[in-house]
């Protein structure tokens, strides 16, 4: 455990997503150590990270003199080099680490790293092109997908149930959707009753199945 009370956590690959991932976990209070191929990486993150080393985590005894056995989760965010994921996961499984993140760039990829170790298995630019499609319309203001086609989104209040009570415009009945919580300009959040009316220019929090909140999104009154 670091003196922050926080796991030490390895990020293998420092490109964008392993980069992104390594400089959160470290804001939220982690130990990071950084590790990449690519020398001017190593030198960016090196204020930005608790260690960096320029190293080649495909090889086992790289990961060894690292200690990365020690790690009870690593993040692998190699994407280009599918050989060098692949023994990068590989090596990380055969020392015991027990939660491995790994990005992967199509199906093929991520079942290979799902048979060699990879507890977890992304895929960070097909989400993102997920996301900006269901933002473009631009009635979506935040959307987040599930696997089984559900999603939690914000979005701005339709038309038609403004100056209604969650109660009376039955969301859940008629638009199968659940309304979570209402911002409003100025005001904190706040989660939604059955007495929540509905104002002008207020943001909901709803989540259903992602075609159902397409549908809600797009109401207008009648």
């Amino acid at each position: 455990m670091s003196a922050k009370g926080k796991r030490p956590v390895l990020v293998i690959g420092l490109g964008r997503f392993g980069g992104a991932v390594a400089e959160t976990l470290e804001r939220m209070g982690h130990d990071v150590m950084g590790a990449d191929t690519d020398p001017a990486r190593v030198q960016d993150f090196a204020s930005a990270l608790t260690k960096v080393v320029e190293a080649d985590c495909s090889h086992s005894r790289t990961l060894t003199d690292l200690g990365a056995a020690e790690f009870e989760a690593a993040i692998v965010g190699i994407g280009n080099d599918i050989e060098a994921s692949v023994l990068t996961v590989l090596a990380l499984s055969e020392l015991g680490v027990a939660n491995i993140w790994a990005k992967a760039t199509n199906q093929k990829h991520a079942r290979i790293l799902e048979r060699i170790g990879a507890t977890h298995v992304v895929f960070p630019e097909q989400r993102m092109g997920e996301r900006v499609a269901h933002l473009v319309n631009e009635r979506l203001l935040d959307f987040i997908a599930f696997d089984d086609h559900f999603a939690i989104a914000r979005l701005k209040a339709p038309q038609a149930i403004i100056g209604l009570p969650l109660v009376t415009s039955e969301c859940r009945k008629k638009h199968d959707v659940t309304v979570v919580g209402v911002k409003r300009e100025g005001e904190d959040f706040i989660h939604a009753t059955p007495d929540t009316l509905i104002m002008p220019d207020d943001e909901l929090v709803v989540s259903g199945r992602i075609d159902r909140i397409e549908a809600f999104s797009a109401l207008v009154s009648e």
